[in-house]
């Protein structure tokens, strides 16, 4: 598939990552390259951020939602080269606690523990992973207990750094952020159940005014080949295909 493709040296190809591909992209961006010797230079933000930069004219060529709703108003907007947005990833919500915390064993129950006072969580109006959260708190009953507990983040970034740094003692954060050998070292995780929040079904939009339409689009198709899709799994995201 990839034939020839190293005669294209530093290619470059702009994206637009959400935050909770953070710990993702350097190991997706080595192989890509490996692969095609197209570099990714990535920007990562929550993906209203991201839109809203998108929407203002930043020049980006393909951007990678955490999301449905985000991506899509990059369509709604005529700024995508396609009719809909397409899905490349499932993300996954998991409570996550450093463990030198002293709220061991782990689990859901632990949210409305006496001893816990602050809980990370990603800003509901501007991060999906922050939506997720508050649906599932809702949805356990546990949401009027633990919200006057929120210490919130921008994005899932800034929010699994409040919970990796001790500014709060347990975190709703994704679980990329919870599969890097940094937080598998300090802290442990138990998944949300998924039956407790909607489907973070993450979608990407190559954009219409790009002047590397074709790099772009091989990226996606690369991003969903079997075997890329087959090793999600390792960084902390769901395979769509």
């Amino acid at each position: 598939m990839w034939a020839g493709s190293q005669a294209w040296g530093q290619k470059e190809l702009r994206v637009a990552a959400a935050a909770d591909l953070q710990p993702v992209m350097p190991v997706l961006s080595e192989a890509y390259q490996h692969a095609t010797g197209v570099k990714l230079v990535v920007s990562f933000g929550s993906s209203s951020t991201l839109a809203t930069q998108i929407l203002g004219g930043a020049p980006m060529d393909i951007f990678l939602g955490a999301d449905f709703i985000y991506p899509e108003k990059v369509v709604a907007a005529g700024l995508a080269d396609a009719a809909a947005p397409t899905a490349y990833a499932k993300g996954t919500l998991v409570l996550w606690t450093r463990k030198d915390s002293g709220l061991l064993p782990l689990s859901m129950e632990r949210l409305t523990d006496p001893r816990v006072k602050t809980v990370a969580i990603a800003n509901d109006l501007h991060a999906p992973y922050g939506r997720a959260a508050v649906a599932a708190l809702r949805k356990m009953k546990m949401y009027d207990a633990v919200s006057p507990h929120f210490v919130v983040g921008e994005n899932i970034t800034q929010t699994a750094q409040f919970v990796e740094s001790g500014n709060a003692q347990l975190g709703l954060i994704s679980l990329t952020a919870a599969s890097t050998e940094h937080f598998k070292e300090i802290g442990t995780y138990v998944l949300v159940p998924t039956t407790e929040y909607p489907a973070i079904l993450q979608y990407a939009v190559v954009m219409k005014n790009s002047d590397r339409k074709p790099d772009a689009h091989a990226f996606l198709d690369w991003l969903l080949s079997s075997p890329v899709q087959g090793n999600l799994a390792k960084l902390g995201l769901g395979a769509v295909k």
